[in-house]
């Protein structure tokens, strides 16, 4: 009797009638009400935004107004949409009758030219203010961003939108070599590090249309190694005192050579530190292991800005302030948590029989971390170092709140101060310089690249 009351209670629940709610007069009016508001907030800011007394011509006329402009620039817009539809009727024309794929489709090829399109509109927008400020650098006018109009035919150099090529010299980059006396053996290790630079770039370009690149490994590893020495030894032989042009701009190859010593010192230093803890914590077992892996990655969540009263303070209490010394320091503490939680990673991907076989035979823990542990981890001590050593030469906040002598600044602080002239701002200066302190970093790249990628999977991942 119950079974059958239930079964009547969930068919009259089943088969209940819908009953259609009639919203409210104010529900109704709601979004009357906000849709009015808005337009009339859009016709206020409109009103106000070509008010005559809110309007003020400017000083320079930043605009170019070209006759026609719109029906010009659609014209384009219309013949490129026309062009790609061409190319992928033509494409589509051919994939049919020559290659006989009948089924491939129209759209199909059109979405594929869209779509390349948009890649070369991607790298374009990219590469463009790179040229921009290469452009910038030959330009003695220090123009980058002047607002006075440029007479010329192009509607795209008025506009700026390409730099101006009419007064292009090589003075700004003439300045930053004004006054440099280099000894006789600095010219040697100049010399003997451009053609080694050379020789690497070249056995670079060769292994990639070459199938046989064991053979390129010997000498790609000698001469990257003379490449390394005669820099080291051009960085460390080089003093002030052979910097004698009166201005900022000429002491900029001072600051390189500074932020290269930084930079190599600090990058060993981690090293040093990272492989170190790394391997105790990947295969010790201590109190509060678990904990310092804890704190490593809550310091990694730390901006540096925060710890800058701090680490002030304690160089300035040891009387490092404005020194090398107390900014490799801070940068090495700075860059423990990050390289040994990475070294760890890469530890525990290694055999760890290897090392119980060596331990079998007698070896000690260091013979063990310092013959085995470090010989195979060679690609992964390259990406510890030249992730440091790339991440100190861009550093600019910590740099500037320590190094308060120009003798003694680095690339970031120098190029800072073309851009904060008293009386005008250094533009030119500034583009040349900046060209002139990427290329160590480009070339480093260049010549270690393979090992960035598999630094970091070999570092992030554990079979």
């Amino acid at each position: 009797m119950s079974g059958s009351v239930q079964k009547n209670k969930s068919q009259d629940t089943q088969f209940k009638p819908y009953v259609v709610r009639e919203p409210s007069i104010f529900e109704k009016a709601l979004p009357w009400i906000i849709g009015i508001g808005v337009l009339g907030f859009l016709i206020y800011l409109g009103m106000q935004l070509f008010s005559p007394e809110h309007y003020k011509p400017p000083i320079f006329p930043t605009i170019v107004r070209v006759e026609n402009g719109w029906v010009t620039a659609l014209t384009w817009l219309l013949g490129a949409v026309v062009l790609i539809g061409l190319i992928a009727f033509l494409t589509t024309t051919f994939l049919r009758n020559v290659r006989g794929r009948k089924n491939i489709s129209f759209w199909a090829v059109l979405g594929d030219q869209v779509t390349h399109l948009a890649i070369w509109i991607v790298i374009f927008s990219t590469i463009y203010p790179l040229f921009y400020v290469i452009a910038a650098s030959f330009d003695p006018r220090n123009s980058l961003y002047n607002t006075r109009p440029i007479e010329s035919a192009s509607v795209f150099i008025r506009s700026k939108v390409l730099p101006d090529f009419s007064q292009t010299s090589w003075e700004n980059y003439e300045k930053l070599f004004y006054g440099i006396q280099l000894a006789p053996w600095h010219w040697g290790f100049l010399i003997l590090a451009a053609v080694s630079l050379i020789a690497v770039l070249v056995i670079n370009l060769y292994s990639r249309i070459t199938s046989d690149t064991r053979s390129l490994k010997v000498p790609h590893a000698v001469i990257t190694r003379i490449l390394l020495g005669s820099l080291a030894l051009l960085i460390l032989t080089l003093t002030p005192a052979q910097f004698t042009g009166p201005d900022n701009e000429n002491k900029f190859l001072l600051h390189i050579r500074n932020t290269l010593l930084v930079s190599g010192i600090t990058g060993v230093m981690t090293v040093l530190l990272a492989t170190t803890g790394g391997y105790a914590v990947a295969r010790f077992s201590f109190p509060g292991r678990y904990q310092t892996l804890l704190t490593f990655v809550f310091l990694q969540m730390i901006p540096t800005v925060i710890g800058l009263v701090a680490v002030y303070f304690l160089l300035s209490y040891f009387d490092l302030s404005n020194t090398f010394t107390g900014l490799i320091l801070a940068y090495s503490g700075g860059a423990i948590a990050f390289n040994i939680w990475i070294f760890k990673g890469y530890v525990e991907g290694l055999p760890i029989s290897l090392e119980e076989a060596a331990l079998v035979d007698g070896a000690s823990r260091w013979q063990v971390f310092s013959q085995i542990i470090l010989p195979l981890s060679g690609p992964m001590l390259v990406f510890i170092f030249l992730n440091q050593f790339i991440g100190t030469y861009a550093e600019f906040i910590l740099a500037s709140v320590v190094l308060t002598g120009v003798e003694n600044w680095t690339v970031g602080v120098s190029l800072r101060s073309f851009t904060s002239g008293q009386f005008s701002t250094k533009w030119g200066i500034f583009a040349a310089a900046s060209v002139v302190g990427a290329l160590p970093i480009v070339a480093l790249f260049y010549t270690f690249q393979q090992y960035f990628v598999g630094g970091q999977v070999a570092g992030g991942v554990k079979e």
